[in-house]
């Protein structure tokens, strides 16, 4: 183990560390003292009577600040930071309804996937519910060399207007995913409209 494994080098000495993982239910944060003695802390991840932001608020109450005092960044060597709440919402279909931009012809290349079947000699395949509720396919098209065949017009072809029509259907998110999209120009592109 290194020292910076440990948490011993120099640069956290007489500072605190912070391992933080913020869950749906629970904050959870394990610190490292400036005398190096370890600690752990466990709050509430949503508890708006009593602070904004649970992982800051779990750092202010282990340094035994205010709520609303300022976090001193000089007597602070590290924060790390993981978090399942992402994970959980889509695990658990508790997301905003989503439309899936993706490239002409490829509307159903995320229902297809793989093909992998958990039991090949099953009569029927039960495929998982999708993450999106509308495709919208827009006229665009990138090379593997990740050049430009010919870029999308969003008030000729009418995606201006699907876009609106989701959006009128009460969709607010939206995922982007142009085909062969090597450099993010394209998407870019995609969410200016």
């Amino acid at each position: 183990m290194t020292s910076d494994q440990s948490g011993d080098s120099r640069a956290a000495a007489g500072q605190w560390q912070f391992w933080i993982d913020r869950g749906g239910t629970f904050t959870d944060i394990v610190a490292r003292r400036p005398d190096g003695s370890l600690v752990v802390h466990k709050l509430l991840s949503e508890n708006p009577d009593r602070y904004a932001d649970a992982p800051l608020q779990g750092i202010r109450d282990l340094l035994g600040l205010a709520a609303d005092a300022p976090i001193p960044a000089d007597q602070i060597a590290a924060v790390k930071m993981g978090t399942t709440v992402a994970t959980n919402a889509l695990l658990e279909r508790q997301g905003d309804r989503t439309v899936l931009l993706i490239t002409k012809g490829f509307r159903d290349a995320l229902r297809i996937g793989y093909q992998n079947r958990p039991d090949i000699f099953a009569r029927q395949s039960q495929l998982p519910e999708m993450l999106y509720e509308r495709v919208i396919e827009v006229d665009e098209r990138i090379d593997a060399q990740g050049e430009v065949l010919f870029s999308f017009r969003p008030f000729v072809t009418g995606l201006a207007e699907e876009l609106q029509d989701a959006y009128n259907a009460g969709i607010r998110s939206c995922a982007i995913a142009p085909l062969q999209s090597i450099t993010p120009l394209q998407s870019i592109k995609l969410t200016m409209i």
